[in-house]
């Protein structure tokens, strides 16, 4: 799965682009919190009459990456990436259903096929990039962070793992925006797929052990149900689900439908 993710067989073409991240459209999010406060100022501001988001909301991803150069043999490449994830209070009418967040996340990155085995697993990834995260918003709703992320991905039969370590590299001290991010989001996340009879069950874990913080997601991919389409649905709990609520804590579910899976 990993192996052809990235295309490192040698005969893919040497520059290329290809999803990533999956890119959805899930019509419903429902959330157990709303996390009012960071838009109270913006709502006095306007003097609106009902400052509350709704519970229920939408939410959609775009993911692609491009590969920039590779070796002629494809086991090492430069490749640019870009991620968008909005989510959007269509529903709530009475503030003209505003977007709620949108985190931009364009990355570089240098990936390796180590072609290693080893217990049965076949080391198929590494690589080493930068990664800017931000929501795009002036204060008080300005969210942003930088980050050198590796990439360590391994896999037998219908399983994958990725293992993602970073390092924050922009200045915290200085932040006003999310100085403390990393007790939230910590110093890496760890993802499992498995794959079944054309079914994709995946599951993610991140945070930071010493302060207690951290997040899930699980998510099921149905086999394709409309041209490439596939149901989606995804379970989420912890803290950061987007940029706007990296210190807030909710558990959230969605559904709809999807176009490709991670792997």
């Amino acid at each position: 799965m990993i192996e052809r993710s990235w295309s490192f067989n040698p005969d893919s073409d040497r520059y290329l682009i290809k999803l990533y991240r999956p890119n959805y459209l899930n019509p419903v999010r429902y959330q157990s919190r709303t996390n009012d406060k960071p838009f109270t100022p913006l709502f006095s501001a306007l003097e609106s009459s009902d400052n509350d988001l709704d519970k229920v909301e939408a939410t959609f991803q775009i993911s692609f990456k491009s590969r920039l150069w590779a070796t002629d043999d494809r086991r090492f490449g430069f490749w640019f990436a870009y991620t968008q994830l909005s989510f959007w209070q269509i529903y709530n009418s009475e503030n003209s259903s505003p977007f709620r967040d949108t985190n931009y996340m364009p990355e570089l990155m240098a990936t390796w096929k180590p072609g290693l085995s080893f217990g049965g697993f076949e080391w198929s990834l590494l690589g080493l990039g930068y990664l800017h995260q931000s929501n795009g918003r002036a204060d008080p709703i300005s969210r942003s962070w930088d980050r050198l992320v590796a990439q360590i991905g391994i896999e037998k039969d219908n399983f994958a793992l990725l293992i993602r370590p970073w390092i924050r590299i922009d200045d915290s001290s200085s932040d006003k925006d999310n100085p403390d991010i990393t007790d939230y989001y910590g110093y890496g996340d760890i993802t499992a797929v498995y794959k079944w009879r054309g079914h994709s069950f995946t599951l993610m874990a991140r945070g930071n052990p010493a302060e207690a913080k951290g997040a899930v997601r699980a998510s099921w991919m149905t086999p394709k149900l409309i041209g490439p389409l596939r149901g989606y649905l995804v379970g989420f709990s912890g803290y950061g689900d987007t940029l706007i609520d990296y210190n807030f804590k909710q558990n959230a579910v969605s559904v709809g439908f999807a176009l490709n899976d991670l792997f």
